[in-house]
């Protein structure tokens, strides 16, 4: 393969056809990630009103933050989906693709999504860029638990129909608005100016199509932050002030 984009493919590909040919399979639930949902216009110039399914990551638009190796992720992803989409009515195909997964883990390490949710309290500055990354791409950055993940999927599982694409978070917030929160679970919590990037922007979250199929988040956006803060603290991976822990 030239690249990690038509390897994804090729995956995908291999993947649906098997279920296909089996003629076992009939439904395929895919855990794909929102970074291919950006809602930038096509020009770079700005975003569109909300981010919903009809939002599509744009091949070659640059901005800040953005890195070879982040673009080529975001172009893996987006290919692939897009791929798998195309079989949709061979069988049915579910799509969920997950905001930044935030909460526990089974882990002797935290995980990457981990690191970067909590990067402006371990003041991880190439973690961070991570997460201003994912702003950058869209508006802002959708969150989730990971228990509301695997329900999620279940859902999917045991819903008698469904096929499409869903996009999967709980909260649609700035990295402004993270710290907010963080600030306000832990307040003796020292976040630098540095990693707070205050910016105006209008656009809102609108999916609903999960929800209207009858799914129902159950972790609120505290709980996200704070099982993750909980986690780094277990696996001594960060450090808070005595009288918050």
């Amino acid at each position: 393969f030239k690249d990690t984009t038509e390897a994804a493919v090729a995956g995908v590909e291999s993947i649906v056809e098997c279920c296909i040919t089996s003629g076992t399979v009939k439904r395929l639930i895919y855990t794909a990630s929102v970074v291919a949902s950006s809602p930038l216009k096509e020009d770079g110039e700005g975003f569109k009103d909300q981010l919903d399914e009809s939002c599509w990551t744009s091949h070659g638009v640059a901005f800040a933050y953005s890195t070879d190796h982040l673009m080529a992720y975001a172009s893996s992803k987006t290919a692939s989906e897009k791929e798998l989409l195309r079989y949709n009515g061979a069988i049915e195909i579910v799509s969920l693709a997950l905001g930044l997964v935030g909460g526990g883990t089974l882990l002797s390490t935290m995980p990457g999504s981990v690191n970067v949710l909590v990067s402006q309290v371990t003041n991880n500055k190439a973690v961070y860029n991570t997460l201003r990354f994912l702003e950058e791409l869209l508006g802002k950055v959708p969150i989730l638990h990971v228990e509301d993940v695997c329900d999620a999927h279940i859902f999917c599982l045991e819903k008698p129909s469904i096929n499409g694409r869903f996009l999967c978070a709980t909260a649609y917030l700035s990295s402004a608005e993270i710290a907010s929160h963080y600030r306000m679970i832990f307040p003796d919590i020292q976040i630098p100016d540095e990693f707070v990037e205050k910016l105006d922007r209008k656009i809102v979250w609108g999916s609903t199509k999960l929800k209207d199929a009858g799914f129902e988040f159950k972790c609120d956006v505290k709980t996200i932050l704070e099982d993750g803060i909980n986690l780094g603290l277990k696996l001594g991976e960060l450090e808070l002030p005595s009288s918050q822990i």
